[in-house]
């Protein structure tokens, strides 16, 4: 017997999550690595959790492993993701965050705190593809 408007199919497990996954937005994680920009000519790449939530869908969030702070805990920095974006095409950023292109396929984002500043080299690569993932969860 075939499906009609009046007597549709029982949704299977897998059709029901795949409903449920696509009627709310996800959240977008994306693991990368990084260079650590320093003094000195050896860089040192670290894992970087790239975040989004599409409960704030203007935000975007870089996390850095509790190692690498003098507390012991994640340093989770919040910016707008439009500044993301732009920072891809040309430099810009007057905060906490400033974000440029370093050549064709590396960005630069550097980060300002009362303790100092860190410098952090990304793909531009892996960068994009996170703003497209975080486009694509919002519009769900």
């Amino acid at each position: 017997m075939s499906a009609t408007a009046e007597n549709p199919p029982a949704p299977t497990a897998g059709a029901r999550a795949a409903a449920t996954a696509t009627a709310s937005p996800t959240a977008v994680e994306e693991r990368v690595r990084a260079r650590v920009i320093t003094d000195d000519p050896l860089y040192r790449t670290i894992p970087v959790a790239l975040r989004f939530a599409p409960a704030e869908p203007l935000a975007v969030r870089i996390v850095f492993p509790a190692g690498l702070s003098p507390e012991g805990t994640d340093n989770e920095w919040v910016f707008p993701r439009a500044l993301l974006e732009a920072g891809l095409l040309a430099p810009t950023g007057t905060g906490d965050v400033r974000i440029w292109p370093c050549g064709r396929v590396q960005a630069v984002v550097e980060f300002h705190s009362p303790e100092g500043v860190a410098v952090v080299q990304f793909d531009i690569a892996a960068l994009r593809r996170f703003l497209r993932r975080t486009y694509a969860a919002a519009t769900r």
